[in-house]
């Protein structure tokens, strides 16, 4: 009993020393990583504004299909290239022969690079981190201007390639910038080769007869170029160790635009002319062709994740001009779906950057330059659908009733 008595009182003297005491786990909290407030995936859309007044570029957010930054540009823009991983853009100013260059997530400051008189700039390009190359149609040039100092660098006055330069590729082991020179005025076209090295400028390519080269690309090995030749309907393919024409494969006169894409290592060539988009297999000098017919034609967008193509399209009827998107199936060219978009007055002239295409980075998301609509066209993927039709800024312009006009799409490209 004695023992008894002395274990209930010890247990007492434990439960009283442990009253008014509270016992919790200690935890030292973990700030979470800050949100980073630039976007994953960007599209940036380029817009003019008539020929005296500066231009424009957009930068859209995929993830929240909201415009983030707007930079006002030169005078008639006509073309640009996002570089060193999409954090710069250069836009060529046709207008006022000058490069705007900035950052797409900020609207300024914008850095504008003066190119020699009369260049009339039409496409940038470049496969390096240091220099970016400028098409001068105007003075039959392709001028080297450094990414790190914002100047033109030598030749000053511009590498001389053949008669009006529309189009350019640099092989992505960046030995050689390859200019198609569309030609004019009487004179034939011409692909120019070029040693990115020390720019000094190849030997003429061989077995090559050219009548108007309106595109060329490079394949994604560097083994290959590709040129489409308007005024014959042959796509020529280079090869760039010895710079000789090693294929043809004919896709119609009158096609005026070509995309190559790198996740099926295929091309696509639109053509107005005759209803078509040809796609070609650049896996094999063969180029075996598959025809698609798709009315009215214009450019060509892929989704990188290879399943699907996007072919922007406008028919023209009377004084109106009637704009949609043709899906495809990439696995086998069936048309999978057409998109309607606008209905509207033809105010803008017929060429492949009418109604501009690209395709975001995640597949996600698909924009359509709507020139004469003013405004960019965004397609869901997911179903196809037309998401919604995002103004342009405003121009200088004005309509009857006063109210200002938006400015013009042109030429649209998207972000890594």
């Amino acid at each position: 009993m004695t023992a008894l008595r002395a274990t209930v009182v010890l247990l007492l003297m434990v439960i009283c020393v442990s009253c008014g005491e509270t016992y919790r786990p200690v935890a030292t909290p973990i700030a979470p990583n800050p949100p980073n407030p630039n976007f994953s995936h960007l599209a940036l859309v380029i817009t003019g504004n008539g020929s005296s007044h500066p231009g424009a570029s957009t930068s859209i957010d995929v993830s929240g299909d909201t415009a983030v930054s707007r930079s006002t540009v030169g005078l008639m823009p006509v073309h640009a290239a996002l570089v060193q991983n999409g954090s710069r853009v250069y836009v060529a100013d046709s207008g006022d022969d000058t490069l705007a260059e900035f950052s797409p997530s900020s609207a300024a400051p914008v850095t504008t690079i003066t190119l020699p008189a009369g260049s009339a700039p039409s496409f940038v390009a470049t496969a390096e981190s240091a220099t970016v190359y400028v098409a001068n149609s105007g003075n039959n040039t392709v001028s080297a201007v450094s990414i790190i100092s914002n100047v033109v660098e030598p030749p000053l006055s511009g590498i001389p390639v053949g008669v009006h330069p529309v189009s350019l590729a640099e092989t992505p082991n960046q030995q050689t910038l390859y200019s198609a020179n569309q030609g004019t005025g009487g004179v034939g076209g011409s692909v120019t080769s070029i040693n990115a090295v020390d720019r000094s400028i190849n030997p003429p390519i061989e077995n090559a007869t050219w009548v108007s080269p309106v595109s060329v690309v490079a394949r994604s090995d560097s083994n290959r170029v590709y040129v489409l030749d308007q005024g014959t309907g042959m796509v020529s393919a280079i090869n760039t160790f010895t710079d000789t024409v090693v294929a043809n494969a004919s896709v119609g006169v009158g096609a005026n635009f070509m995309l190559y894409d790198t996740t099926r290592n295929r091309l696509y060539v639109a053509n107005p002319a005759n209803n078509t988009v040809t796609y070609l297999d650049a896996s094999s000098d063969a180029l075996s062709a598959v025809v698609i017919h798709v009315a009215n034609p214009i450019a060509v967008a892929s989704l990188p994740d290879g399943s699907r193509a996007y072919i922007s399209t406008a028919a023209v009827n009377g004084g109106n001009v009637t704009s949609g998107v043709t899906v495809i199936n990439a696995t086998d060219g069936s048309i999978r779906s057409t998109i309607p978009i606008t209905t509207v007055a033809k105010v803008c002239v017929s060429n492949p950057f009418e109604l501009p295409i690209a395709a975001a980075a995640d597949s996600s998301r698909v924009y359509v330059g709507n020139c004469d609509a003013g405004n960019v066209a965004i397609i869901q993927t997911l179903n196809d659908t037309l998401l919604l039709q995002m103004p342009a800024p405003l121009s200088a312009s004005f309509s009857t009733t006063g109210t200002p006009l938006p400015q013009n799409p042109v030429f649209v490209v998207a972000g890594p």
